[in-house]
């Protein structure tokens, strides 16, 4: 599958899914599903039988990395639609080269918030004082803690997915093109 016409593809739904994570912290399901039917139907088209299951097991393996995040609320519906239509489109080969651009680039867009001011640090001093700090007291630590619904306490992880989507599709480009 040609990678860079799959980056024309994706693209311009990715900016839209990060222009609305940004501004409303949602990934509505429009886009997020409207993606993974692209997705499939790419990869059925340019792969057959054999691309449409690889890209449907690359978009499980995909969600099963963020499915703990979600369960433990640490990561929304809209994050695990997200990354599992990207799975789709890398495939199960990628699928891991996947999983770390989007950690990466998640990490990076964190601490640059931290950095800016853009997003608290106080649930993250909470989790590590809770890990490494055994007199810290806990429950009181907790009821401190500013309501999750605030902006402030959330990073948009759609940008994350989104660009980690990017890296990897271009990753795979120059793996597969022949020099």
């Amino acid at each position: 599958m040609n990678q860079l016409f799959t980056l024309c593809i994706t693209v311009p739904i990715l900016a839209i899914l990060c222009w609305s994570d940004c501004k409303y912290r949602r990934l509505p399901n429009i886009y997020t599903l409207s993606l993974a039917v692209i997705g499939l139907i790419w990869r059925f088209l340019f792969g057959g039988l054999g691309g449409l299951v690889d890209g449907i097991l690359g978009g499980l393996v995909c969600a099963l990395f963020l499915l703990i995040p979600f369960l433990l609320k640490g990561a929304g519906g809209g994050d695990l639609k997200m990354i599992a239509a990207a799975g789709i489109f890398t495939g199960l080969r990628y699928s891991w080269a996947e999983m770390l651009f989007v950690s990466l680039t998640g990490l990076f867009l964190g601490l640059g918030m931290l950095v800016f001011g853009r997003v608290r640090s106080s649930r993250l001093k909470h989790w590590i004082r809770t890990l490494f700090d055994w007199r810290y007291d806990r429950k009181q630590g907790a009821e401190n803690l500013p309501d999750k619904s605030d902006e402030k306490e959330r990073v948009p992880f759609g940008v994350a997915i989104a660009l980690g989507t990017v890296f990897t599709l271009i990753y795979v480009y120059y793996v597969e093109t022949p020099a």
